[in-house]
């Protein structure tokens, strides 16, 4: 090899490298957008956010506890998807075996795989009316601008119906200590005071946290 050809080679794998690092970074810029879209992260906060208002203690455990307990039970429940995108289309893509554009779509498969089975089909089809498209045969020919709403809307439906089910047995928690300081004539003693450590207790005799998150995990996988 000639000192031309070492240079041309030079300037080629450079411009390759600088490409990849700033293809990788945007991506890692959309990085929020994409942990609350395409992953179990929004149902996790929203359980979880829904637990905290009917414990009735808004502001326990601290949102960075939440955050970051919802961060890492996503990082869980997703590494199957992710270590398929990483074998599948980063590793191939930086070890240039595949372009960029195949790369690409490889990973929106990977994502597919996750996000279809947790997908309600009334809103695939809402959204494939809105697109005035046709519904391809083969889930694969879904493509993702009809994939990630309806993933979303089925992970907001499916976080309210969990929450609900929180919800509903520690409210009557609350109704019957208010019915009992009421026929008690206890009427200037605020109800959340009795009710409170009531609703604490109740959850931890009945290990909440853990029957909570592996809830969670197994609404994924079941």
């Amino acid at each position: 090899m000639n000192a031309a050809d070492a240079l041309q080679f030079g300037v080629t794998g450079g411009g390759s490298a600088a490409v990849k690092v700033f293809l990788l970074m945007s991506v890692l810029s959309f990085a929020p957008a994409l942990v609350v879209s395409v992953t179990s992260f929004t149902r996790i906060i929203i359980v979880l956010s829904f637990l905290r208002q009917a414990l009735g203690t808004p502001q326990l455990p601290p949102n960075p506890v939440m955050i970051g307990l919802a961060v890492f039970l996503t990082a869980f429940i997703m590494r199957p998807t992710l270590e398929t995108i990483h074998s599948e289309a980063l590793g191939p893509y930086l070890e240039d075996q595949v372009s960029a554009e195949e790369a690409m779509n490889r990973g929106g498969e990977a994502i597919k795989a996750f996000m279809l089975p947790q997908t309600r089909e009334e809103d695939l089809a809402l959204f494939f009316d809105i697109s005035q498209s046709s519904r391809p045969s083969d889930s694969g020919g879904i493509p993702l601008t009809v994939a990630i709403p309806a993933f979303m809307v089925s992970e907001l439906t499916t976080s309210f119906r969990m929450g609900l089910f929180l919800f509903i047995p520690l409210l009557v928690v609350d109704l019957l200590v208010s019915a009992i300081l009421m026929a008690f004539g206890m009427m200037m003693v605020p109800p959340q005071m009795i009710s409170l450590p009531l609703k604490i207790s109740i959850f931890l005799i009945a290990d909440g946290w853990h029957l909570l998150i592996e809830s969670l995990a197994r609404s994924f996988h079941g």
